[in-house]
């Protein structure tokens, strides 16, 4: 009985084994990314923002500041006329950074902030231009967004393969 049982586990785990060996591109990554692959830690702000320098004491220093970039998952205030990124364009125009709970979101990318605060994508989804996309079999985002198959060629599994 224990022999059997042994050579049935090996028949199945080398059955699992040939059929993944068939199908590679099944493989998925399972990093969360919160804005796409440009694994920067800051957002770039397509305008320089103008905030209150409230550190400087002198009266013959600037007491304001001009930020060119934010970093990601900076604390903001959603109720408050401070708030640092309320609709603020960043990344030339690739993201839109809001205040979502207490963290400035790009709601163009955050599949927990997918077009708006809140609205969090699916399981095999991700947040492309603001809309969550299954990037399992969308020929025009196979896998990531904008990521296009060429024309016939259709999208299995995040990869771009011949129908």
């Amino acid at each position: 009985m224990a022999t059997t049982i042994l050579k049935l586990t090996a028949i199945l785990s080398l059955t699992v084994s040939l059929l993944l060996s068939l199908h590679p591109q099944a493989t998925f990554s399972f990093r969360i990314e919160d804005d796409g692959d440009d694994g920067g830690e800051y957002y770039v702000l397509d305008q320089p923002l103008i905030v209150p320098n409230l550190r400087s004491k002198s009266r013959f220093l600037s007491h304001t500041l001009k930020k060119d970039r934010i970093r990601k998952g900076t604390h903001c205030d959603p109720n408050s006329y401070r708030n640092i990124c309320n609709g603020i364009s960043a990344n030339n125009g690739t993201s839109l950074l809001y205040c979502c709970k207490t963290h400035c979101r790009n709601v163009l990318g955050d599949w927990n902030d997918c077009g708006q605060c809140g609205n969090r994508c699916k399981f095999g989804q991700r947040c492309c231009g603001g809309v969550c996309t299954d990037v399992m079999y969308n020929a025009d985002h196979c896998g990531k967004c904008d990521n296009q198959c060429t024309p016939g060629v259709k999208c299995e599994f995040g990869s771009c393969g011949y129908a």
